[in-house]
């Protein structure tokens, strides 16, 4: 095989990332900014000395994950679902679930035990207009790309594509949050150093 070299490289960089950014650039969605939304539910968790719970399947749970750790650095009380020190969720909490195309079964379930527990449920998903979980859901961060719903790999196209399957919803995701941390960062008042200083030094 053929190694890549530096221009292959920065090239198939540039297409992942420019494919990536072409989701925020959606004008045509009635549904307001997932970024506005997610700032606002996290912060009025916040506000209201609410604790965070982050929840998703497959590569979408590692997504919220990463979110857990820096809001977690953001000094709020954040926590993965089915971590061994997660706590009880509560009506001053949020859950903040995804559901890229539209619903999962184990999303489904969590989502209704913290509703019928009084938390608020954010749901993230690119199919705001279907899908089991959006009964669940208290408010809802719209991500304008494609996931395994509307996946068409292998079904007579010709090439390869670049980001299969659910890949251009899961990089928005992790674009989306870096934004979110950035906002919530200026809102909560944390310095880049009350935010460094919460990182484990047990590495």
């Amino acid at each position: 095989m053929a190694e890549s070299n530096p221009t292959e490289s920065a090239l198939l960089a540039s297409k992942i990332c420019n494919q990536i950014s072409s989701v925020f650039f959606s004008t045509k969605s009635p549904n307001p900014a997932a970024l506005d939304v997610l700032v606002q539910e996290i912060a009025d968790a916040a506000n209201r000395n609410g604790r965070v719970f982050v929840y998703g399947v497959g590569r979408e749970g590692l997504m919220l994950k990463a979110l857990s750790m820096r809001l977690f650095h953001l000094g709020l009380s954040a926590h993965c679902v089915f971590d061994m020190n997660t706590p009880p969720i509560g009506p001053s909490d949020l859950l903040i679930s995804s559901a890229g195309p539209g619903g999962f079964s184990t999303v489904d379930a969590i989502s209704g035990v913290a509703k019928s527990n009084g938390a608020r449920v954010l749901l993230l998903t690119a199919q705001p207009d279907s899908g089991s979980s959006m009964k669940y859901a208290s408010a809802v961060a719209y991500i304008s790309a494609q996931t395994m719903a509307d996946d068409k790999a292998g079904d007579g196209e010709k090439e390869r594509p670049l980001l299969p399957m659910g890949s251009v919803y899961e990089g928005a995701m992790f674009v989306l949050f870096e934004m979110v941390v950035f906002k919530l960062g200026e809102i909560l008042k944390q310095s880049p150093k009350d935010v460094r200083a919460r990182h484990t030094n047990l590495e």
